[in-house]
């Protein structure tokens, strides 16, 4: 992968940067994404944001090869405080962390989202988590996406700043509205293979010599929330 060939992931990810944006990339890397939509001519500019050394050096210098050094900043902070005021950022992209990682990135700095209008969020873990913080913090899902690479499966949430967000069920919260309504192939699969996770830790748990009751009721509950989703879309 590099900034003319993203990943199946950063490719879903960048579909959803509106042309003119100001995006910070939280956690870039060797900042492929906002180097990929700064060529394409997607962005007016934006940071890349990176917390740790190596990688931030590696952002610098491609950003530094491609001759962005006018649009795009590498920025060496912990999350959100890599950026500034000035910068304009209305778009917020994290991509490649755990939800609760995410989420309290996001918490951690919420006012330095003052100005921004649109989060593309990629959890690898933690989905749930990440849709509650949207739905409590004035964010809107507008879309969601579930991609698939190399034996991954990957969500992509979409949400944009709104007074009044939308409600969602647990059931809702855990699938995900969108992609609960296309489950597609991706969805079917994931699911099917949590749902065996699930039994297997199911079983461990009661094979305990103290078999923790509430642990238990839990898995059982989320076993049969996932049999009946998986129930209905006809997997």
């Amino acid at each position: 992968m590099d900034a003319d060939h993203l990943s199946v992931r950063l490719a879903t990810v960048a579909k959803y940067v509106l042309p003119g944006s100001r995006i910070a990339d939280i956690g870039t890397d060797h900042a492929y994404l906002p180097v990929n939509l700064a060529k394409r001519g997607v962005i007016a500019g934006g940071v890349a944001g990176e917390v740790v050394p190596g990688p931030f050096k590696n952002a610098q210098r491609e950003i530094e090869q491609t001759q962005l050094t006018d649009k795009i900043t590498a920025r060496l902070a912990n999350g959100l405080k890599a950026m500034e005021p000035s910068d304009n950022i209305d778009t917020v992209v994290i991509a490649g962390m755990g939800g609760a990682l995410i989420t309290q990135i996001l918490t951690q700095d919420f006012d330095r989202l003052a100005g921004v209008n649109r989060l593309i969020l990629q959890p690898n873990v933690g989905e749930m988590t990440l849709r509650t913080f949207l739905m409590t913090h004035g964010f809107q899902l507008q879309a969601e996406e579930i991609v698939s690479e190399d034996g991954h499966d990957y969500e992509i949430l979409v949400a944009d700043r709104a007074d009044q967000p939308e409600q969602y069920t647990e059931e809702q919260l855990r699938f995900g509205p969108f992609l609960l309504a296309a489950h597609n192939a991706t969805f079917i699969a994931k699911w099917q293979r949590e749902l065996k996770r699930t039994k297997e830790v199911l079983q461990q748990v009661q094979s305990a010599k103290e078999v923790p009751a509430a642990k238990v009721a839990e898995l059982h509950t989320k076993i049969s929330e996932i049999e009946e989703v998986l129930q209905r879309v006809g997997a």
